[in-house]
């Protein structure tokens, strides 16, 4: 457990992460991609996230420290340059680490892209819930929205945080009635639980703006990511789900959802 100091440094650092409206600190930018969110996309990835995912594919993305600062304007000329490609349905999607710690820049880049005809995804954890965050999400074509567990102690013990803000920030969009996506990391043993995942569907079968569930098979490919970083991997020796599971918890979701997808 981190000392109050750490606890104080860490919130000072996120806090420095909210200050600027005109950059943004990004991991890395993905092209012509088409897993996140409508259609063909720019993803752009930031830097930071306050959860510590244990089968984090890009655990070089936590740190609040690392990655490169980009205008938003920069970034704004680099979608457009890519619009053609976009088609009517794609866009910008922004993701993670954690892009809600950005929410401030995140807005005005948003805001643009929306003056530039670009629509406008955001992949998040939920983590953080306040006005700035809302005044994102308004700005928010897609939210695809990171359910990692819906039982709270498990959150926990996958993320190392509470899903309580996740589910506020559902029940937010939810609200407003804009379009989201929920996204459901599947591992053996940890999040395969069928009680759960019907508890899951539960909590979500009445939503309006829920518009598919995304199954996200757990894989290794993050493994070598974590030696390289000096840190132990905690579900080594997990293996990815098989194929029956996968038909099963595809076959319980769709008692809940209007469209279930394996991604």
């Amino acid at each position: 457990m981190k000392t109050n100091e750490a606890l104080t440094q860490m919130e000072e650092k996120t806090r420095h992460h909210e200050v600027s409206a005109d950059r943004l600190n990004v991991h890395s930018i993905e092209t012509f991609g088409t897993h996140d969110g409508p259609g063909i996309r720019m993803v752009i990835f930031t830097q930071g996230c306050q959860f510590k995912c244990l089968y984090c594919a890009n655990p070089d993305t936590i740190a609040l420290e690392g990655g490169y600062w980009l205008d938003v304007e920069e970034l704004v000329k680099r979608a457009v340059s890519q619009k053609p490609y976009f088609g009517k349905k794609g866009g910008v999607t922004v993701s993670g680490g954690e892009p809600l710690l950005h929410r401030k820049a995140l807005k005005t880049l948003f805001s643009r892209l929306h003056e530039e005809g670009i629509n406008t995804a955001l992949d998040s954890n939920g983590r953080l819930i306040d006005q700035q965050t809302k005044d994102l999400l308004a700005e928010t074509d897609t939210l695809l929205l990171d359910v990692k567990h819906i039982n709270d102690d498990w959150h926990h013990k996958l993320t190392g945080k509470s899903n309580h803000n996740t589910l506020k920030v559902a029940d937010y969009r939810e609200s407003t009635g804009k379009p989201m996506w929920l996204r459901y990391v599947l591992v053996p043993g940890w999040s395969d639980q069928e009680e759960y995942l019907h508890e899951l569907g539960q909590r979500f079968k009445d939503f309006s703006t829920i518009q598919k569930i995304e199954i996200q098979p757990y894989h290794k490919m993050g493994m070598h990511k974590w030696a390289a970083l000096g840190m132990k991997y905690e579900l080594e020796g997990v293996e990815p789900p098989s194929q029956d599971l996968l038909n099963k918890t595809v076959a319980i979701f769709k008692q809940y959802f209007r469209e279930v997808k394996v991604n």
